[in-house]
């Protein structure tokens, strides 16, 4: 077993990982936002921020009060510690106020022939970033699109992944034009595809960027955000 680790911790050195384990990203910081490993310390700041016009979170996992905070909270940590889901608080910087949450979920490790592979076994192919949500105050501010420019940054530059995928209810416009925004690439809209939070058989809207498309993309998300930096 110990040589097991041993060789996992050489694996996740080489691909951009801590010691603790590959997913230990830690905090991740701009000049907007801080992105914060989720614990139940941020309960309260996310019942805040989910109080403020609640009916734009109708088709978003979003808790609604302290109850249901903790259960979020659990649930996340829990996939966390099963390297399933690496979630956040979102912060404000300027006010250090939690407004939201997201996340890394949905690893993806692909089947490759020996041959072929390109990187550890234990390493993913893909991921997604979902799970995103914002007080309404935090909206079109910068905030969110400074904690994709971070989680973008661990994806393609620190796990090397070779596409994130980015889903949402095909019915949540809002949701799909900030992935726009993003530079992500409509793939498609896959019909019946999950429960939705509103009870109803949702379709879901598919976006992704690649990993050969990461630096264009990163360049017009720097210089978008400008207007927020100055």
């Amino acid at each position: 077993m110990g040589l097991v680790l041993e060789i996992q911790r050489r694996q996740w050195r080489q691909w951009g990982g801590s010691v603790g384990g590959f997913f230990d990203v830690g905090v991740l910081e701009g000049r907007l936002v801080r992105l914060e490993p989720l614990e139940v310390g941020h309960v309260p700041g996310l019942v805040e921020a989910a109080q403020e016009g609640r009916e734009r979170y109708a088709l978003t996992d979003v808790p609604g009060d302290e109850r249901e905070a903790r259960e979020y909270v659990a649930r996340l940590v829990a996939g966390r510690e099963a390297d399933a889901a690496v979630a956040f608080a979102t912060v404000d910087r300027r006010t250090r106020r939690v407004v939201g949450s997201t996340r890394f979920c949905a690893f993806e490790y692909w089947r490759w022939q020996e041959k072929y592979r390109r990187r550890p076994a234990s390493v993913p192919d893909a991921v997604e970033i979902g799970g995103t949500w914002l007080a309404r105050d935090a909206q079109r501010t910068g905030i969110n699109r400074e904690a994709k420019l971070l989680m973008l940054d661990v994806a393609f530059e620190q796990w090397r992944v070779h596409r994130v995928r980015f889903r949402t209810d095909a019915r949540n416009e809002a949701s799909r034009a900030a992935i726009a925004a993003l530079g992500a690439h409509l793939d498609g809209v896959l019909r019946a595809e999950a429960a939705g939070y509103d009870g109803a058989i949702r379709d879901s809207a598919t976006y992704s960027m690649l990993a050969t498309e990461w630096p264009d993309i990163r360049k017009a998300l720097e210089a978008s955000l400008d207007r927020w930096h100055t």
